[in-house]
């Protein structure tokens, strides 16, 4: 994947992060608690250490299993905080 691949990626990110901050929204990257997942290079895949991803293009490729797991881990961790934030 090269610099401008990574950056497409990234930039809708920080994009979107700064809208949540803005509104006085959460934003709760996942970090590497994927764990080894998170860093397959076995094949092409969407997602990164800030969120779930998948790359689509035009559509004629399915979501792979790691994109799936990705997805999957991403909403249990972000309902795993919220529900600690609504405990404190």
């Amino acid at each position: 994947m090269g610099l401008q691949s990574l950056l497409a990626l990234d930039i809708p990110i920080w994009t979107a992060i700064t809208q949540f901050a803005h509104h006085g929204m959460l934003f709760v990257p996942i970090g590497y608690t994927f764990g080894a997942g998170i860093f397959k290079m076995d094949s092409i895949r969407g997602g990164s250490s800030y969120g779930a991803g998948v790359f689509a293009s035009d559509g004629t490729r399915e979501a792979s299993e790691t994109e799936l797991a990705l997805k999957e881990h991403r909403g249990k961790y972000m309902a795993a905080v919220v529900k600690r934030l609504s405990l404190a």
